[in-house]
């Protein structure tokens, strides 16, 4: 049996953890299609506060997010530091600036504890838990979530 498979029949999960300002935040693997440099977006009249624009990738059109505004931070000022998830939320493709991708974490669901009480709703609406690992807290989220079907069609 192949150690993937192991995993998942054991309720491991893996997760890529990234940073956006001092604060660890992240998703699940299956989500994440490619990670990339930073590249300027060309900006989207009437988008969301949140859309940056969208960028050419490989011929397809990629609208960016800035996910640090999204989830009610002050907005990104990107460098060539910074770096573009690129993920599937339901059927679209998008892609979540974030400052840096730091890990790849393999965690078993009983490391994911509840998000705690005193969140915000909108922390509690995409807050799937948090992860206590080595002197890290790392919030998991739920990009289908983050990103409704309201929040969807507006950017479209």
């Amino acid at each position: 049996m192949s150690y993937a498979v192991k995993n998942l029949i054991e309720g491991d999960r893996e997760l890529i953890a990234f940073r956006i300002g001092d604060q660890e935040f992240c998703v699940n693997v299956m989500a994440v299609r490619e990670i990339r440099g930073w590249t300027p977006a060309t900006p989207l009249p009437h988008a969301p506060h949140y859309v940056m624009g969208v960028i050419n990738l490989r011929g397809a059109v990629l609208p960016i997010m800035d996910l640090s505004q999204r989830l009610g931070m002050k907005p990104a000022e990107p460098t060539a530091r910074h770096v573009i998830i690129v993920a599937q939320v339901r059927s679209r493709i998008v892609g979540l600036l974030v400052d840096a991708v730091s890990d790849i974490l393999t965690v078993d669901n009983d490391d994911i504890q509840p998000t705690p009480e005193v969140s915000s709703d909108l922390e509690r609406q995409y807050a799937r838990g948090i992860l206590a690992i080595d002197k890290r807290m790392i919030c998991l989220i739920e990009l289908g979530a983050l990103f409704n079907e309201a929040a969807e069609s507006e950017a479209a």
